[in-house]
């Protein structure tokens, strides 16, 4: 088989690879570049390819051993080496593991400051919080409904103006 008529066959059968290519990936961009990939080694080795065997099934092999190459050498590139005795294997990230005492706090600055409004505000306020519809709020408190978004806006409006120290934080 000349390289033209390897390079028409491959170009016929190509189109077919992509979606293998975004199951395997998850991600359009890289699906491209993997298919892409996958284009250029069988054409480089075309030599390889026995005339008269399936092409596409070649073409899914090169593709799912170039996938697991490229994912195992991300992963060695983000593992460490600890050269002491012990030689610990560490996986790097860009990920931080929170401890959660920021929340803690957050937490208490939130109650205080819930604690500290109006009750004719923190009731419908809470109320609302633990779920409570603004009829089912209303009904209870006997007061229109009206009255119940208002004072639950108000509730959220000083409660953001005392916490924004909070404000960029995630």
């Amino acid at each position: 088989m000349t390289a033209f008529e390897f390079g028409f066959a491959l170009q016929k059968i190509a189109y077919s690879l992509r979606p293998f290519a975004l199951k395997l990936t998850k991600d359009s961009d890289e699906a491209n570049d993997l298919l892409q990939e996958t284009v250029l080694k069988a054409f480089t080795n075309r030599e390889k390819f026995t005339e008269g065997t399936n092409l596409k099934a070649w073409l899914y092999t090169i593709m799912k051993n170039t996938f697991i190459t490229n994912y195992q050498r991300l992963m060695r590139r983000n593992t460490f080496i600890d050269t002491t005795e012990n030689l610990h294997f560490l996986n790097s990230s860009n990920h931080v593991a929170a401890n959660g005492a920021y929340g803690d706090f957050m937490m208490q600055d939130v109650v205080h400051e819930i604690e500290k409004l109006d009750d004719a505000y923190k009731v419908p306020f809470m109320m609302h919080f633990r779920g409570f519809k603004y009829y089912e709020i209303a009904e209870r408190l006997e007061i229109p409904i009206g009255t119940v978004k208002n004072r639950i806006h108000i509730a959220r409006k000083e409660l953001k103006g005392n916490l924004k120290v909070y404000a960029s934080k995630n």
